[in-house]
This record gives C-alpha cells, structure tokens and sequence, in this order.
C-alpha cells in the first residue's frame, strides 16, 4: 500500500513540473513574440510616418530621402555597383579594415590592460601617457595616419585599433582591479606562479568585463573605419557615402549607413554568442532570472 502510495506521489510531482515547465516555456514563447512585435510595429510606425511625411511635403525629402528610395538604391548598389565600383567589394573592404583593427585593438587592449592592472609601478608610469593619446581627437588621429601611410588600408585599420584599444583596455584594466584578493592570496599560498595566477585567476575573472567591451568595441572598429575612408580612400562604404554626400544624395547615404547597421547587429550577435559559450559558467544575472 505504501509502495503505491508513493509511486502515485511521484507520478503526480512530476506531472506537476512537467506542466509547470510548459508553462515557463509558453511564458518564455510570448514574452518573445511581445518583443519582436514591439519591434516590427516601432519600425512601421517610423518608416510609414517617414515615407508619409516625405510623401506629403512636411518633410523635405531633397535632404532627408525617402525609404522607398533608399529600397531602390539599396538595389542599384548591390546589382549594380556604385561609382567607387562593386558594392560587395566596397562592403568586404570596410569589414576587413574593422576586423583587423578590431583584432589589433583587442589583443594590445587586453595585454596592456591586465599588465598595467597587475603592476602598480607600470600604471603609475604609463598611465598619463594613455590619458594623453585618449584624449587627442580620432578625426586627428585619422589625418595623422593617412599622411604617414597614404590611402591605403593600414591607416584604416590603424584608427579602428586606437579606438577599440581604449575600450577593451580600460575594460580589461578595471576588470583586473576588482579580481578578489583573497583567491589570489590563495593562489600564491598553493604554489601558483605568476603566469599560472595570471591564466587561471587573473584574466578569466577578468573575462567578464572585457566580454562586455566587445560589444560596443567592434562598433567602434567600423566607425574607424568608416572615418579613415572620408578621409581618404580608394575604396570603402565611407568612400561611399562620402561620395552620395558630395552628390546630394541622401538615399544613397542612409542605403550605406542601413548595411553598415546589418554589419555591426551581425557582429553584436557573434559577440553574444561567443560570451554565451566562454562565460556558460556564470549564473545568470537577476534580470536574466526573473525573464523566465
């Protein structure tokens, strides 16, 4: 009798986290359905109001296009080309720009970040230092390399480097900073050597805050880019809306400036995807926690 009775308790709990499970997920299902029709009726409700507007006369569609021109020349960019050549081939040569600078900036960041945030005497040293270049505007910055190295591609990657360096340094830095110090006491007292302390401790507590300056790092990477292309460049989607600027075409300035959004969103969601799979070891924050 009592082997039955506790058979059917069992039976009815795990009938009752199964359908409490379901429940989560159907919770979860609409809560995203909620989101993604949030978004699309937002993006109606501005394109509409702007194609409308425009339409109508209240604005000036001379200076601020229109989105159904910006859908034809989104289509005679990519069939077609533009007048700095293929359209595909002035996109590939922003991301390679961005890319390398993205990956340059990074790594330098990341070392300097957590050499500096490990070595009081180094930060005190270099620190002003840092501060300075930080502080010299990009645009200079971009003037400087482009007559240093010409209109090719180096000056490009240059920029996007300086900016996403500044990032992920600052990042990595403070991140080194707030490492606990009593593991790492613990680490010494156990035997660790620097390296091993460094490796084992210091850069994956470190992880979490250099993650989180990827996502706005590669975004400075494009504008980098982008900034080095104005001015000057054989080719390039800045190239590009440089030149439907000089030819007051502001249709071919936001077609340019809508595929450099789809470039960054698609490296956003790699980025997500990547602190996803090396951060799966922390739990989830409480924001995170109560969206289930």
């Amino acid at each position: 009798m009592s082997t039955t009775s506790t058979v059917s308790t069992a039976t009815v709990k795990s009938g009752g986290q199964t359908s409490a499970s379901a429940a989560a997920k159907r919770k979860v299902r609409k809560r995203i359905a909620l989101v993604w029709a949030g978004r699309i009726g937002l993006a109606a409700i501005v394109l509409g109001g702007w194609q409308a507007f425009t339409t109508w006369g209240i604005v000036d569609k001379f200076f601020f296009g229109q989105p159904s021109g910006i859908a034809k020349r989104l289509v005679q960019y990519f069939q077609h080309g533009t007048e700095t050549g293929s359209f595909y081939a002035n996109i590939w040569t922003t991301i390679q720009e961005a890319l390398v600078g993205f990956g340059i900036g990074t790594i330098a960041g990341v070392i300097f970040g957590v050499a500096l945030g490990q070595s009081r005497f180094l930060a005190e040293v270099l620190g002003p230092y840092i501060k300075v270049v930080n502080a010299i505007p990009r645009i200079v910055l971009g003037s400087i390399f482009i007559v240093a190295f010409g209109i090719g591609t180096l000056p490009k990657i240059l920029l996007a480097a300086v900016l996403v360096f500044f990032i992920v340094f600052f990042n990595a830095f403070q991140g080194v900073r707030e490492v606990d110090r009593n593991i790492l006491a613990n680490a010494k007292v156990l035997g660790a050597s620097q390296m091993q302390i460094i490796r084992h401790v210091t850069v994956p507590s470190a992880l979490t805050w250099i993650i989180a300056s990827l996502h706005s790092a590669f975004g400075f990477a494009i504008v980098g880019a982008l900034v080095g292309e104005v001015l000057g460049a054989q080719s390039g989607l800045g190239l590009v809306i440089k030149t439907a600027q000089d030819q007051f075409d502001p249709n071919g300035v936001f077609a340019t400036m809508l595929v450099i959004a789809v470039i960054v969103l698609g490296a956003e969601w790699l980025i997500g995807k990547l602190e996803h799979r090396l951060l799966s070891w922390r739990p989830p924050a409480q924001s995170e926690a109560n969206s289930l």
